[in-house]
């Protein structure tokens, strides 16, 4: 089997929308037996998901991942391992191990808010992933995670504030959008979620306020 990690300075992308590598490994009875790094050279979603298949991935690891790309790469069979951060080498590691389903590697505002879990490589099973039925708001399917929901997508009892995911449930169209590594601070723009958009200093997904 392979599996695609979205990376970025060895690290995993905070954001695979516009990630431009990922680093491609193949697995043999649990083990690495190759690795390459691939470029994504094209932004268009459907590009980007057909270049996945082409490479023969079987699963996806990434940090936010926008809901239409989600669905795109889903529809190609590719299992996808959303909202994970950390150094690669850590999160190869914890994926081979089938113990990625911890805060360590749950990216900021996260962990809690959904329930993954992972049997890994060693596990012999795919990756899986699980909504939280019992949380607030849950996660959409690759929108985001939030204390809101998607539309029909998070399973959560969220009010009417929102999270990361900045679903219908959303805040407002004021706000800010702000980088939860550094600090970094920019307006919200109305039908461009915070957590499909890049800090521009750090690079890390952008979250609602």
């Amino acid at each position: 089997m392979k599996a695609a990690f979205a990376v970025w300075n060895d690290r995993i992308a905070p954001v695979f929308d516009v990630a431009g590598h990922i680093h491609l490994v193949e697995i043999e009875d649990g083990k690495v037996v190759r690795e390459t790094s691939e470029v994504l050279s094209d932004d268009l979603p459907s590009r980007r998901a057909l270049r996945l298949a082409e490479l023969g991935a079987g699963t996806l690891v990434c940090g936010a991942i926008s809901r239409p790309l989600h669905e795109l790469v889903a529809g190609y069979g590719i299992k996808v391992v959303p909202f994970v951060a950390g150094d690669l080498r850590e999160v190869l590691g914890a994926w081979l191990a089938g113990s990625l389903d911890g805060e360590a590697f749950a990216m900021p505002g996260c962990f809690g808010r959904g329930r993954r879990r992972f049997r890994g490589a060693a596990g012999g099973k795919q990756e899986e992933f699980l909504m939280n039925e019992g949380g607030r708001g849950g996660m959409g399917r690759g929108r985001g995670c939030g204390q809101g929901g998607g539309r029909g997508q998070g399973r959560g009892r969220g009010g009417p504030r929102a999270g990361l995911g900045g679903g219908p449930a959303a805040a407002g169209p004021g706000g800010l959008c702000v980088c939860p590594q550094c600090g970094f601070r920019q307006p919200h723009e109305r039908g461009a979620p915070c957590a499909e958009r890049a800090c521009p200093r750090c690079g890390a997904a952008m979250a609602r306020n």
